[in-house]
């Protein structure tokens, strides 16, 4: 039987995530729209938000060799989230969970990430190390959505639902409660809902299958290799191959990357289901208080994908072109950071204005993190100047 024909049953009702009730609630009141569930609008104010924008001008693992000039077929931050995303619907709606709350969650989950991709954000937090405080992108994400988002008359922020900034914050990841009394009303002893728990192995799934093709695409990666160290691909690889022995190679390429992905996503579907069968859980109150997450990939799957995982940081991430293009990205952050510090005129007057209540390190870390690559390029050149 194939990765297709296996049903995968939806889960019992009461795990998934409704439209009413105490997760539907919002920072301030507003009147239920007429024909739109409030995760609905949630998605439709996260599409709208600048944040979400800027995302098309940020690095998701790289736009460019430092040699060359941009790639326009490269995965931007943007188009990485509308991968996650078509992910993420299809599981939701496979399991019978709320498939507009998984949606509004893909669309936000990178919403928080600063210019240059991961190489940026290390930067960004070893800066802020200096002052005592770190930089973390999903809470930055939220004080994106609660603050900074500045589009209605009646609030600052986006003022989305109690779920979705809960599912923010706690999709990828745990907070201590001692560490963090001020987030104190997400839920911070419990389970994140599957519709969140969902989202981060989506993120994993769509980079892994991407930065492949974006790797072999970029020249960097090399067929033989990779048919040589990931077993995943090279089955699926050699199926291809008899399928389409006269295909050129980047359709046989693509037709096993596909097949990985899909392998990838029916996996976790199916796992998803079966450990919540095994536990018992019937309600989202039995997903909060399970003994540990429920979203993950069978134990078999899991090996097949962390074998791929280190097959791309070893010939990928951690490549001499990357390695240069990481160099680069710590340079200018960690120069512009202490450019802005040192000078805090240079900033915009509206986060001038944050520093009292921020702190100044807070307030320059704001404002580089919003950044696409480009802007603080040309910042960079005109502090340095």
């Amino acid at each position: 039987m194939t990765a297709e024909s296996q049903p995968v049953l939806p889960l019992p009702s009461g795990i998934a995530v409704h439209g009413a009730g105490e997760l539907s609630r919002r920072v301030h009141d507003e009147p239920p729209h007429a024909y739109r569930s409030p995760f609905a609008r949630d998605v439709a104010r996260i599409l709208h938000a600048r944040a979400f924008r800027r995302l098309a001008g940020k690095t998701q693992v790289f736009t460019r060799l430092p040699a060359d000039p941009p790639g326009d077929h490269f995965r931007s931050r943007l188009t990485h989230t509308l991968e996650v995303t078509q992910i993420s619907r299809t599981l939701a709606h496979a399991l019978g969970l709320n498939v507009e709350l998984a949606e509004a969650l893909s669309l936000a989950h990178d919403i928080g990430h600063p210019p240059f991709g991961h190489a940026g954000e290390r930067a960004l937090d070893q800066a802020l190390r200096e002052h005592g405080l770190r930089f973390d992108h999903n809470l930055h994400a939220l004080r994106i959505v609660t603050w900074f988002e500045v589009r209605y008359a009646g609030f600052r922020g986006l003022n989305l639902t109690l779920a979705v900034r809960e599912g923010i914050i706690k999709h990828s990841r745990d907070y201590s409660a001692d560490d963090h009394p001020d987030l104190a009303e997400y839920f911070l002893d419990q389970r994140p809902p599957l519709e969140a728990q969902l989202i981060d192995l989506a993120d994993e799934i769509a980079y892994l299958t991407a930065d492949l093709e974006d790797g072999l695409d970029s020249g960097i990666l090399a067929l033989d290799p990779l048919r040589e160290e990931v077993a995943l691909f090279r089955s699926f690889h050699d199926e291809a191959l008899r399928l389409y022995p006269s295909a050129p190679s980047k359709l046989t390429v693509n037709e096993a990357l596909k097949r990985v992905l899909n392998a990838l996503v029916t996996d976790l579907m199916q796992e998803i289901y079966a450990r919540v069968q095994s536990h018992g859980i019937t309600t989202l109150g039995g997903i909060r208080q399970a003994p540990e997450r429920l979203a993950a990939l069978s134990p078999a799957m899991e090996a097949e994908r962390a074998e791929a995982k280190r097959f791309l940081y070893a010939n990928f991430y951690n490549s001499p072109e990357m390695r240069e293009a990481h160099h680069h990205a710590d340079y200018v952050v960690q120069s512009l950071f202490a450019a802005l510090t040192a000078d805090p005129h240079l900033l915009p007057e509206d986060h001038q204005a944050h520093i009292p209540a921020q702190g100044l390190a807070r307030t320059v870390a704001d404002y580089i993190a919003g950044m696409t690559d480009s802007y603080i390029q040309q910042l960079w050149t005109r502090c340095a100047s």
